[in-house]
């Protein structure tokens, strides 16, 4: 079998690029394990918050601007393509902190403002008139270009809208990825042989598992997420709240996403007892009304860890091979600058962003 594109991995970052590059002429295959989505883009939180993400200044700061700017355009074009609403909502976000934490998170106003974005110092009371379900804490920021979607209803939009523009879906275990050293060839997939000379690998926490993807085995590793889901009627909250260990996130429908630990278990997939109290009780501290509110189900994902956090975007020193992984906590907000900057380089075109921090030969 011959293909011009072949992308290996299903989730939200596989899918969008398989958009985009279908758009561009390059008929791609998205070969994926289980089904699109299956893993953590579905059981991602949907947060779009590169100011309280970002952990200082820096490349990967200034990509999640890009890529959150680029969302409103995005979610239209998934709408008129599929008839899906992805659940994309500018809601802002309201980080908190207690008084061990209150210097830090003023220091990330402070920085942000001179950056010249949108930040809201507030007082406990403050913060109160726009979520008076809040618990007790120090200081609270408010964000208020910071956004969520509804990660299974993002990916399946994707894959839609990639399939309409030509691009094919197939279930299949990647065995390795075929080259020579400096091309690429193709992938083999349990025996059988498919041919083309661009090769995308997007196959999140597995990436590091799949042969001859010029990825070092540790370079990008499962990071655990344990998360809950309340269901209140109505919300009691409007914002994405943050405080110290994790996130809230409150649906359209009544539902909250409760996130999220951060574990370095390698690919145990387990839901823990402590990690399901430890969850619980960062719903109550942060909004107190919670410990009523009955848990409606509950699940664990991986995020693809990369050590100095910054994701793999671009090409190899394998002409032809592409990556795009290592997302991290960010896969959701950073999908679409990554689709468009992976589909423009294979497109022999100017990326959006300058990809060098984000290439694979900084790990020399």
């Amino acid at each position: 079998m011959q293909r011009r594109s072949v992308i290996i991995g299903g989730g939200v970052m596989g899918c969008a690029i398989a958009l985009r590059l279908a758009q561009r002429g390059f008929a791609p295959l998205v070969l994926e394990r289980a089904v699109p989505g299956a893993e953590a883009s579905s059981a991602a939180g949907g947060i779009l918050a590169p100011q309280q993400e970002a952990e200082g200044p820096g490349p990967g700061f200034e990509m999640g601007l890009r890529s959150r700017a680029l969302f409103p355009g995005l979610v239209e074009e998934l709408r008129t393509a599929t008839g899906v609403d992805v659940g994309y909502r500018a809601s802002g976000l309201i980080a908190l902190a207690d008084e061990a934490g209150a210097a830090a998170l003023a220091a990330r106003a402070e920085w942000q403002l001179a950056r010249g974005l949108r930040v809201e110092r507030l007082t406990l009371a403050e913060a109160r008139e726009r979520e008076p379900a809040l618990g007790e804490f120090a200081l609270a920021l408010r964000f208020p270009d910071e956004a969520q979607l509804d990660p299974p209803l993002f990916v399946r939009a994707l894959q839609l809208a990639a399939a309409r523009a030509g691009a094919e879906f197939q279930s299949a275990h990647v065995r390795r990825v075929l080259h020579d050293g400096q091309q690429a060839r193709g992938v083999d997939i349990e025996g059988e042989t498919v041919e083309s000379p661009i090769v995308v690998v997007a196959a999140g926490s597995w990436s590091g598992l799949v042969d001859g993807a010029a990825l070092p085995a540790r370079a990008v590793r499962p990071m655990r997420g344990q998360m809950v889901e309340l269901e209140t009627r109505p919300s009691p909250i409007g914002h994405v709240l943050c405080a110290p260990g994790g996130y809230l996130v409150a649906r359209s429908d009544g539902r909250i996403v409760v996130g999220s630990t951060m574990e370095l278990v390698g690919f145990r997939k387990e839901v823990t007892a402590i990690g399901l109290e430890t969850l619980c009780a960062l719903a109550r501290r942060v909004v107190p009304s919670l410990a009523e509110a009955p848990v409606r189900r509950f699940w664990a994902g991986f995020r693809p860890f990369t050590d100095d956090h910054l994701p793999f975007i671009g090409p190899t020193p394998i002409a032809g091979l592409h990556l795009a992984t290592g997302h991290f906590r960010n896969g959701i907000l950073l999908t679409p600058i990554t689709a468009d900057a992976v589909a423009a380089v294979i497109a022999g075109d100017e990326p959006p962003i300058d990809l060098t921090p984000f290439s694979i030969t900084r790990l020399g």
